[in-house]
């Protein structure tokens, strides 16, 4: 099985935001997942990037791979600590 770390998109239609969820990569985007982390809000000023750390390093050492996009949002907020 495997297990990525991406965006699930909610929100309506041209004001989206994002839930950060684990999930099998086999799964339709906005389907089924194993557990919420954290959320992305782009929409708001200033941006929105709210996320579970342990859980992030929990799941990154049982073998879950964040896809870039939220490779690239963790690396930015771990930039702004």
């Amino acid at each position: 099985m495997a297990v990525k770390i991406r965006l699930r998109r909610m929100g309506a239609k041209k004001a989206p935001f994002y839930r950060v969820v684990v999930a099998d990569s086999r799964y339709p985007r906005n389907g089924r997942f194993i557990e919420e982390i954290g959320i992305y809000d782009p929409t708001k000023e200033p941006t929105v990037f709210q996320i579970d750390e342990e859980k992030v390093q929990k799941w990154m050492a049982n073998g879950a791979q964040p896809t870039d996009t939220v490779k690239a949002l963790l690396k930015k907020a771990n930039e702004a600590k």
